[in-house]
């Protein structure tokens, strides 16, 4: 296994596109690696988009973005695409994907990974690579009913205090979400306990690399 060190090219703070289709699936996928990199002493600089969600819904993420990166420079941005029809309106979905781009050069960006069951997730993981070819793309996991996991080929350690404090955060901001049967900290730690396994840590979060260009 081969340990790489995420920096800022600049030395500066890093810079983050967090993308997601739905309220909480970067929270479920990524915050802990959210939490871990706003920790970082030279800083975070985060733009979290969201394309769908009722007001709500929007709400909820609207708090989650600021509690998962605390200290961060965070710019959010909502939309209200349809849930679930992500693929009819392909169009738009890459309009505002291709906007993000041209306003905003991430160090390294965090969406739904390849071959992801969700259709909505599936769309963004599609669209994201042509509109971002010189970043580093990392596909995140997002535990569901369609059992889809990847063999992911990338991995973030989490500590102990990260792991819970992603899963207590998760249930401070998404209150709507406590009767959904699959919701809780034991589907979010036992992913992480699992991942963490994989890559000889206690907790860890997964993602999948497409492409990388070492130099």
């Amino acid at each position: 296994m081969i340990s790489w060190q995420l920096n800022a090219p600049t030395g500066g703070p890093l810079s983050v596109l967090a993308i997601g289709a739905h309220p909480d699936d970067i929270e479920i996928a990524a915050g802990g690696t959210l939490l871990s990199l706003a920790g970082r002493q030279h800083g975070l600089r985060v733009r979290y988009v969201l394309l769908t969600g009722t007001p709500e819904r929007q709400r909820e993420a609207r708090a989650a973005a600021r509690g998962f990166t605390p200290g961060a420079d965070l710019e959010a941005e909502f939309h209200d695409l349809p849930e679930g029809r992500l693929p009819a309106v392909w169009a738009q979905v890459k309009e505002i994907i291709e906007g993000v781009a041209r306003s905003f050069t991430p160090d390294l960006i965090l969406g739904p990974a390849p071959g992801d069951a969700h259709q909505d997730h599936r769309t963004i993981a599609e669209v994201l690579p042509t509109a971002f070819r010189d970043q580093v793309l990392l596909g995140y996991e997002v535990p569901k009913w369609d059992g889809d996991m990847p063999r992911p080929n990338t991995y973030f350690p989490l500590t102990d205090e990260i792991a819970r404090t992603k899963a207590e955060l998760l249930d401070e901001y998404y209150p709507s979400q406590h009767k959904r049967d699959w919701w809780g900290a034991e589907t979010f730690l036992g992913l992480a306990r699992l991942r963490g396994v994989e890559c000889r840590a206690r907790y860890a979060e997964a993602f999948t690399c497409t492409k990388l260009v070492i130099s």
